[in-house]
């Protein structure tokens, strides 16, 4: 009995440590690291959450009281990096209206984010390609994160040098956000030193990307580009309805 209420104690951190104190945010960015850490190490399903527990240094309860699931872990992955490149893209964006500079620029320092968490995001990839799994990054729970994402990329055309047809320009921001998903995935499994070839692909690629979307708007491109938007909203309506 008194080992259970040990344990059941646990779950809940000294009344001196607050959610959103600055020691409770430590701890809490201890767990993260821990979590990330043995997720590279062990993949995310060999990891429990005693395991986070311990090797943050915090007991098993404490892991639980600031991270409900190993799921939450991973989301607040998500943010904190979402959090992150959205400040770290002010200044380039800011810097150039050029078009292919400023989406080269927030596909650069995407990668260069992801670089140290390339063996954990490999691991993730096996659980999150699931689409029934709530780590799916196309799927309902990372909604917000992907829109956010979107986002910077509706920041990256508007105000540029691209003219695009005026039909095209609201599925842009969400192109460019999956060919991003593309460049990130090859990034994940590039062997290549510094991976190289990923560098390689992304400027080759978007050489060929920046040159479709500048000719587009021409009238000669209008049934390429009917075709294009159809697909799109087959693509849209078969994910909406699962």
């Amino acid at each position: 009995m008194k080992r259970a209420a040990a344990t059941a104690g646990a779950r809940v951190p000294p009344r001196d440590t607050p959610k959103g104190s600055p020691k409770a945010e430590e701890t809490r960015r201890r767990i993260l690291g821990a979590a990330l850490d043995l997720f590279q190490e062990r993949g995310f399903g060999e990891t429990t959450m005693r395991d986070i527990a311990g090797r943050a240094g915090v007991a098993t309860g404490a892991a639980y009281y600031y991270f409900a699931s190993k799921e939450q872990l991973v989301f607040a992955f998500y943010a904190e990096t979402q959090e992150e490149i959205e400040g770290l893209v002010e200044g380039p964006l800011a810097a150039s209206r050029d078009f292919r500079a400023r989406v080269r620029a927030v596909l650069t320092l995407k990668l260069e984010q992801f670089r140290p968490h390339r063996s954990f995001l490999g691991a993730l990839f096996r659980t999150a390609a699931d689409p029934e799994s709530p780590l799916s990054p196309f799927g309902e729970s990372t909604a917000e994160i992907r829109d956010r994402a979107v986002a910077l990329f509706d920041r990256a055309l508007t105000g540029s040098d691209l003219k695009v047809a005026a039909d095209l320009r609201p599925h842009l921001p969400r192109l460019l956000w999956l060919y991003q998903m593309g460049l990130i995935l090859f990034f994940i499994h590039d062997r290549s030193p510094g991976q190289r070839r990923t560098w390689q692909l992304l400027d080759k690629s978007l050489d060929i990307l920046v040159g479709a979307l500048r000719i587009s708007r021409f009238r000669v491109m209008a049934p390429v580009r009917r075709s294009a938007l159809d697909l799109l909203a087959f693509l849209d309506d078969a994910e909406g309805r699962g």
